[in-house]
């Protein structure tokens, strides 16, 4: 039983019972005022339509009960999972670095429990989504993310979060590479650094790694199926 969702480069067919939302790092770090992103001087614009659609997108997809799984960047607090300095991981990611260069950061950028590393409050988890750390780009990286999604048959993901040309990038291509079908959802991510970054993304997954498609066209063949028997 498949469903046609609207996608570039051409519609893709999805079974919704073996679909889920992927929502990647929509914390404080990378949405909010004064998070790390904002800190770094990065342009965070983009995230308040971003939330915006992810609040749509989830609530059908929870109303039609499509699985929702959140993805959450976070070390521990003595950042014992973040690498030591031989690692590319405590040498590049925007995090460690700051709290390098600026020592009154340490142990506020993406630790656990900070208010950096928290979910922003208009897409908080609710019950029955599943949250996933992880400490690396991917969410596929050392965490239980492919288990999670091998255990109930899913296949199809729709991705959702922050940044489209870096953990968003990293997640969907690993999806690829595991035999997932990754969706992109452009309306519902935001990038960082300058948009070239978002184009390019989304151009290596319209003709490359998946398909791309925006929250309209996904709430639109989510009601459809609720509305009518599902296409074949």
């Amino acid at each position: 039983m498949m469903l046609v969702l609207n996608a570039r480069p051409k519609p893709v067919h999805i079974d919704p019972k073996k679909t889920a939302v992927v929502v990647v790092d929509m914390q404080n770090a990378f949405v909010s005022a004064g998070g790390m992103f904002d800190l770094a001087g990065i342009d965070i614009s983009g995230a308040a339509p971003a939330i915006e659609a992810n609040k749509r997108l989830l609530g059908v997809a929870r109303e039609n009960g499509v699985p929702v799984v959140y993805l959450q960047m976070s070390y521990r607090p003595d950042l014992s999972d973040a690498g030591d300095p031989s690692s590319p991981n405590y040498q590049k990611e925007l995090g460690m670095v700051l709290m390098r260069e600026r020592p009154e950061l340490r142990g506020r950028l993406s630790v656990d429990d900070s208010w950096d590393w928290r979910i922003v409050d208009a897409l908080k988890p609710e019950p029955g989504d599943q949250v996933i750390r992880k400490s690396r780009y991917s969410g596929f990286c050392n965490t239980g993310l492919e288990a999670y999604l091998r255990a109930r048959e899913i296949r199809y993901l729709l991705f959702t979060g922050v940044a489209t040309n870096i953990c968003v990038d990293a997640t969907a291509r690993d999806a690829y590479m595991l035999e997932f079908w990754p969706i992109l959802i452009e309306d519902a991510i935001n990038h960082s650094g300058p948009d070239f970054n978002r184009q390019s993304t989304l151009w290596n997954f319209e003709n490359a790694l998946g398909w791309v498609t925006r929250t309209d066209m996904v709430v639109e063949a989510l009601q459809m199926q609720a509305a009518e028997p599902l296409l074949t």
